[in-house]
């Protein structure tokens, strides 16, 4: 699991953090979908932070190692790219407008949907209580 100290980390403690404090918070209070909601995006931020890996041509070697494979303690660990709290707050932006609509698509499924709609909006809503009045 991705873990910096506060120094580090900057501006991202802020949502993040506020994030954190409410997965605890949904989970005392047993709101399944609150918590489904705030995994969900602290998972979407954690992927936005990856860095996406190729291998390059010049590492592959006919040796007896795997190709593009690297020897030692942590040769395969890769720095994180740093988000901003403005990053981190349009990545939570995306996920309720990608919940938002995939309600509304659950709407046009008639009766067998508006369950599924209303948790979606309610994950939504959820999300939104971190990004009001955020930038």
């Amino acid at each position: 699991m991705h873990t910096q100290n506060s120094e580090q980390a900057g501006v991202q403690n802020g949502v993040r953090d506020q994030l954190r404090a409410g997965l605890t918070t949904a989970m005392k209070a047993r709101d399944m979908a609150a918590v489904k909601a705030i995994r969900s995006v602290l998972g979407a931020i954690d992927n936005a932070e990856a860095v996406e890996m190729s291998i390059d041509a010049d590492r592959i070697d006919d040796g007896v190692h795997i190709a593009g494979a690297v020897a030692g303690a942590g040769a395969a660990e890769a720095r994180r790219r740093d988000l901003t709290e403005a990053d981190i707050v349009g990545v939570i932006r995306s996920e309720i407008d990608d919940r938002l609509d995939a309600a509304t698509e659950y709407d046009t499924t008639g009766a067998a949907g508006v369950d599924r709609a209303a948790l979606l909006r309610a994950e939504a809503a959820t999300l939104a209580a971190f990004v009001d009045g955020a930038p």
